[in-house]
């Protein structure tokens, strides 16, 4: 009989939410059906391929998304033009400046990105009528502000090491978040290692040297220079100080 209401219960939701894997980890966990529906009715889905600017500096926000699939690279840029990689977002982050008016830093798809993209006055809307929605997006703000302030530790009193195995672990854990750390993980990078230097305050060499040195540990395997093979999560993790 549960089984059943299950059924009846999941057949009321949109088509697009029932495929959506971050659905019930991401701010539409807390959405009833009914509130799905009227959501799903403003929103569109999304496919950008690396590279594809999502957002960008200094624009007008008109929409919000939450990030379905793939990594978003998220930077700002120096009246010099220079680039600076200040965050990553995976799946079901949520990309945007809630209740901003300007978009505070630009976003590109890093990997082949898939968004769900809703307007900024309907999902407004939806949050003043659903305290539960606002209180899983400041859980959500406030879940990257820790992951920020753990950045800036990994940045300011890590070795090149450990940083590189930081971002490793980082990659490997958002791409699986179910991971057992005793089992192994497969990835694609989603950064150059021009960026992945930039985003770790490191060269270009530094980053390649120690990529070198943890495929030589046998603590990742390398192939097609961008897929990495973690065999023991715990391993990387014990790296990472």
């Amino acid at each position: 009989m549960a089984a059943d209401r299950k059924d009846i219960h999941n057949s009321d939701v949109p088509v697009l939410c029932r495929s959506c894997e971050a659905r019930h980890r991401g701010m539409c966990g807390v959405l009833e059906p009914e509130q799905l529906v009227a959501l799903a009715k403003a929103t569109h889905k999304a496919r950008h391929e690396p590279g594809t600017e999502l957002i960008g500096e200094s624009t007008k926000i008109q929409s919000y998304a939450n990030v379905m699939r793939g990594v978003v690279k998220l930077t700002k840029v120096l009246e010099d033009g220079r680039q600076q990689v200040v965050g990553l977002q995976f799946a079901p982050d949520f990309l945007g400046r809630l209740f901003g008016y300007e978009n505070a830093v630009a976003a590109e798809a890093a990997s082949t990105v898939e968004l769900c993209v809703v307007p900024k006055r309907a999902l407004e809307g939806l949050i003043a009528e659903n305290p539960a929605l606002e209180h899983r997006l400041m859980q959500q703000t406030l879940r990257e502000l820790d992951e920020a302030r753990d950045w800036m530790v990994t940045l300011g009193r890590k070795s090149a090491q450990e940083k590189l195995a930081s971002f490793l672990y980082l990659l490997a854990t958002h791409s699986d978040p179910v991971a057992d750390l005793k089992a192994g993980a497969r990835f694609e990078l989603p950064l150059t290692r021009a960026d992945i230097g930039d985003f770790l305050g490191l060269t270009l060499e530094t980053v390649s040297r120690q990529i070198s040195k943890l495929r030589q540990l046998g603590v990742i395997e390398v192939t097609h220079n961008r897929q990495v093979e973690v065999p023991d999560l715990k391993r990387l993790q014990a790296l990472c100080g």
